[in-house]
């Protein structure tokens, strides 16, 4: 399979509705809503060529637990449901589907933080 690099989960990020790339703490981030759903890890506890995905604890821990070799977290980012990716062993299908499952929950919160209009 082909690695997977910056490019590419720009490429794929982007493709989602209301999405949107920004330059956060040195690197580059995808939000929805102003909320970050993607960024590529640069905390140097992370790997090089390291994606951090936001999901929820119980689904970070799901998937380190199933595929270490390609998931894992670090002392910087183990407080935060965040998972780390290792570029070089993902697909771009797996990859798709985790961005679009974390983009999804950040346009179901902010949906559900909108205030309601009074009369």
């Amino acid at each position: 399979f082909r690695k997977m690099t910056l490019a590419g989960v720009r490429k794929i990020a982007l493709a989602i509705p209301g999405a949107e790339e920004v330059a956060s703490s040195r690197t580059s981030a995808f939000r929805i809503s102003g909320k970050r759903f993607a960024l590529m890890a640069v905390n140097k506890a992370a790997e090089p060529n390291t994606l951090a995905i936001g999901l929820t604890f119980e689904e970070r821990d799901a998937l380190i637990a199933e595929s270490p070799d390609k998931f894992y977290t670090a002392d910087h980012y183990r407080p935060y449901p965040w998972v780390l990716v290792r570029l070089s062993k993902i697909t771009e299908p797996e990859l798709r589907d985790l961005l679009l499952a974390a983009s999804k929950r950040i346009g179901a919160s902010a949906k559900r933080a909108r205030p309601r209009a009074t009369k």
